[in-house]
């Protein structure tokens, strides 16, 4: 009997229900975990970026800037329907007192380009350009545009006369539109540097530098040497000069 009741007792304790074991909660900050940040990187080709606010924007001008013709999808295109919003949105925006414009373009469409480049110069916000690789074809306009620019020591600027791509028609009209154009880029780099209208159209048809090609390719100081670009400096000289010109702003308006 004594046997039989332990038996028993045996099998009532094996047949209660386990305790089931709490499961760790997920915690708010499961997303900074390295599973996570690895995830970024895979996906994005980028870690994770500071999520500190700024009262400077950061406007990045690379690849090729692109207009009113979709380029192939695997050319790397800045799209100024993209950035003529943005630079309205930064005028108007408060927080925002100051812009840092970084190129590395090949050029593009140049009345994208030079739409571009006026709402640049007509900010009212204090803005520095900083052109890193380079600053080829139109985005020489962008590069002078802002109210100040640098240029890193390594970097270059293609100077050329402007090129027609697709059907040309070989008439007087379309050499008249490509002068009228090609003045408009030169006035306008002429009025936002340092640089005279006859240097520059020198530098633009001098022959020997470029192969197929005429035109000028300058290099770091070659660039402030000739007056196109303030100063030869890099990030840290970009904003540097921003937060002075911010701060200068800011006396200006209180006096």
């Amino acid at each position: 009997m004594e046997e039989i009741f332990t038996n028993k007792a045996h099998n009532a304790a094996s047949t209660q229900p386990k305790e089931k074991k709490d499961k760790p909660r997920k915690n708010k900050n499961d997303n900074n975990k390295p599973d996570s940040k690895i995830e970024t990187l895979q996906q994005l080709g980028q870690m994770e970026i500071p999520n500190s606010e700024s009262n400077i924007h950061c406007l990045t001008i690379i690849g090729q800037v692109e207009g009113h013709i979709v380029l192939p999808p695997q050319n790397k295109t800045t799209k100024y329907e993209h950035i003529i919003p943005q630079l309205v949105a930064i005028e108007q925006d408060k927080k925002i007192e100051g812009v840092l414009i970084i190129l590395n373009t090949v050029g593009g469409d140049v009345e994208a380009g030079l739409a571009i480049a006026e709402m640049i110069a007509t900010m009212d916000k204090p803005t520095v350009s900083l052109i890193l690789g380079g600053g080829h074809s139109i985005g020489g306009p962008i590069g002078v545009a802002a109210d100040y620019s640098f240029i890193a020591p390594t970097a270059s600027m293609t100077i050329h006369p402007i090129r027609l791509s697709g059907l040309v028609i070989g008439v007087p009209q379309t050499y008249e539109y490509l002068d009228k154009m090609q003045d408009r880029v030169v006035k306008f780099i002429v009025k936002h540097s340092k640089i005279s209208e006859e240097k520059y159209r020198e530098l633009m048809s001098r022959t020997g530098e470029l192969a197929r090609d005429i035109g000028t390719i300058l290099v770091g100081e070659d660039a402030v040497k000739y007056g196109l670009i303030d100063e030869v400096g890099g990030l840290s000289d970009a904003l540097k000069k921003l937060k002075s010109l911010i701060e200068e702003r800011k006396r200006q308006n209180i006096e």
